[in-house]
Formats: structure tokens, sequence, C-alpha cells
């Protein structure tokens, strides 16, 4: 109940941030946009609006998430509020987990907002095929799976550093996440054993950002736009991989947060 009510405040703080509404209309303009683009290649107009709405959702879904999630503690700690918080009968795991909650809501429900920009489009477009909707279902549910994770990591950061590093941090492991697969591969052809064996270990530590981009080594937002099918079985895979990485994160988050000294 402590850690809903947490959440449910985080989610109401979110709301009000100036800087959501303008990720979420620069990233519906950037949908609605794909209609005059589309009219440009006769006979993809679908495939362009959907290649360009997912692409979009991705990325301006990924910008809430780092430049909301580092500041989840941060802020608390400047305006001294945690103080008071923890002052109260909460558990400190308790406080992290329902800020993490509560942002994901927040990025649940600007997904489906951008999500529900895209499906008008195309409606608007005409001419679209009814399944092409549930097509796009599996590439948004990636995309949803992708930045839990991303926010996992920006709350890791924002338990111990400032939000301007934090960004900077969750940034870089964000770009590195997407060039594991080939971190791995150099790693094989190295001939020095000690390479080999400290790629290994960045390829299983960094977030793996392709495994919710690629599947059976078709890009996900491409397969879409495309009508072509997703393995389901390779999509269970991934939802676990990406519950099981939140929670270590999380995990982390919590740890770091339990051992600071707030007196």
């Amino acid at each position: 109940m402590k850690i809903l009510t947490i959440g449910r405040n985080t989610f109401r703080e979110n709301i009000r941030d100036k800087i959501l509404y303008n990720l979420i209309l620069f990233a519906l303009l950037m949908i609605l946009s794909s209609i005059a683009l589309g009219q440009l290649t006769l006979g993809h107009e679908a495939k362009v609006i959907v290649d360009l709405g997912l692409g979009s959702i991705s990325i301006f879904g990924t910008l809430i998430a780092i430049f909301i999630g580092i500041s989840l503690v941060y802020k608390e700690l400047e305006k001294r509020t945690v103080y008071a918080l923890l002052a109260k009968p909460i558990h400190r795991w308790e406080f992290i987990t329902g800020k993490y909650l509560g942002l994901l809501f927040t990025l649940l429900v600007n997904v489906a907002i951008m999500a529900a920009g895209l499906m008008l489009t195309l409606l608007y477009q005409g001419g679209i095929e009814r399944y092409t909707y549930l097509n796009l279902l599996p590439a948004i549910y990636l995309t949803l799976l992708s930045l839990m994770v991303t926010t996992a990591l920006a709350l890791v950061f924002s338990t111990f550093s400032t939000p301007a590093l934090s960004a900077l941090f969750t940034f870089f492991l964000w770009v590195a996440g997407h060039f594991n697969a080939d971190l791995l591969e150099f790693g094989n052809l190295a001939k020095t054993p000690g390479l080999k064996w400290l790629t290994r270990v960045f390829y299983y530590v960094i977030p793996n950002i392709s495994n919710f981009k690629v599947i059976d080594s078709r890009n996900v937002i491409q397969a879409a736009a495309y009508f072509e099918p997703i393995n389901y079985a390779a999509l269970g895979w991934v939802t676990v991989y990406g519950i099981l990485y939140s929670g270590i994160l999380l995990g982390i988050a919590v740890l770091i947060f339990s051992r600071r000294d707030f007196k």
C-alpha cells in the first residue's frame, strides 16, 4: 500500500513536468509528419508511417525515461522532502520501488498516447489492412520493456550522482547496449585471453538494449513496417531478460540508497 501511494504521487508529479509534454508533443508531430514523408514514397505510405512512428515512440520514450528517471531521487534530496518521508514508517526499499513504479506508469501512459497517435495517423492515411494494428503491438511492447530497463538504469545513478552525470552515464550505457553483440564478436576474434574475458564480462554486465530491437536477426520496427510476424517464443525470453535485469538494477538502487547517510 505504501509503495502504491508513493508511486501514485510520483506519477502526479511527473505529469506536471513541462518537459514531459514537450517531448510528447514533439513525438506526435514527428508521427504526423510521416504522412507528408509517406506521400514521397508512392505505394509505401503505411510502411513509412509505421517506421517513423515506432522510431519516434522509442526515441522520445527513452528521453522521458532518462530525463525524469535521473531526477527521481535527486529532486527529493534537493527539496529535502525525503527526510520527511523517511521519518514516517516507510522503508527505503519501499520509497525506491514506489518511485520506480510511478515512473513506469508515467511511461506506460505516454507510450499509449503516442501509440494512439500513430494508429490515428494510419487510420487517417486510409487503405491500411486491419492486421497492421496487431502487428504494431509487439514492437510497442518491446519498446516498453526497453524503457523499463532504461528507467531502472537511470534510477541507479540517481541514488548517488547528480542529474547531469546520471544522464551522461545512463545515455552512455544505453548507447553501448546497442552494440553488445558486436562487443562479444570482437572479443571472440581477439587473440588475447584477457581481452576476450573482459569483453565477455562487459557483454553480460551492460544492458543488452539490442535484445529489444532485434528478434531473430530482424529489426522489430522494420518487421512491423513490412507486416512480418514476430517469433513469440523469442519475445518471451526477451521479456524474462527485461524483468530480471530491471529487478537486479532495482535491487542495486535499493542497496545504494539504503546505505546513504542522511543525517
